[in-house]
């Protein structure tokens, strides 16, 4: 098991925990939020090859749009 930040909550994950499963566990749309790791934007075509880390931090957030 690996624990990580996710929007400053502890949450612990199995080993080899994607940042696509990660999303997929939180019951949101993932196409309707943006991620980050570290403080590094990954776009939603790279969560699935994202593997996480014990201790990582990570952002999830709904972009802004409009003009």
């Amino acid at each position: 098991m690996i624990t990580v930040q996710v929007n400053q909550q502890r949450m612990e994950l199995a080993d080899n925990a994607t940042l696509a499963q990660l999303v997929a566990s939180l019951g949101k749309t993932p196409a309707a939020l943006a991620t980050a790791v570290n403080g590094d934007f990954v776009p939603r075509d790279r969560r699935e090859q994202q593997l996480l880390q014990d201790g990582d931090i990570v952002l999830t957030f709904e972009p802004i749009t409009g003009g």
